[in-house]
């Protein structure tokens, strides 16, 4: 009798709740709570499996998890977050928004942006759908 396979592409809480966007007490009371599966390492340390993480992400993204945003839409992936800068043209604006670590850089009609009242400080969701989607591994 062998020892327990190791889970495959464990995740530590901190590093989970970053994947997640969230901060890592939350995701420690979603574990506490019985919302994800996690484990604990030779030290102590609660982990989460690469698999489990992957379908407890799966789940948060499920259309009926996500926060109501008043229409349906084909697009799936969405990124709420704060506008950070507005750069208005003649005809586009350059507007940017920090979505949890990421930022995205969306060039849009100036009539849009200013429509929206795209400033910085207001809350933004950069709705995005593409064909083209390159993928790198970390």
């Amino acid at each position: 009798m062998g020892q327990p396979e190791a889970p495959v592409n464990p995740y530590r809480i901190g590093e989970a709740a970053a994947l997640l966007g969230v901060s890592a007490d939350t995701l420690r009371r979603w574990v506490d709570a019985g919302r994800v599966a996690a484990e604990r390492d030779e030290h102590g340390h609660r982990i989460i499996p690469g698999a489990d993480l992957a379908a407890f992400a799966r789940e948060l993204a499920r259309p009926e998890n996500v926060e109501a945003e008043g229409r349906p839409s084909s697009a799936r992936n969405r990124f709420p977050g704060i506008v950070t800068n507005v750069v208005l043209g003649d005809v586009a604006a350059q507007v940017e928004i920090q979505a949890g670590p990421f930022r995205v850089v969306s060039l849009i009609s100036r009539e849009s942006a200013e429509e929206l009242n795209l400033v910085p400080g207001a809350p933004a969701t950069a709705v995005i759908k593409s064909t083209n989607v390159m993928i790198e591994r970390r």
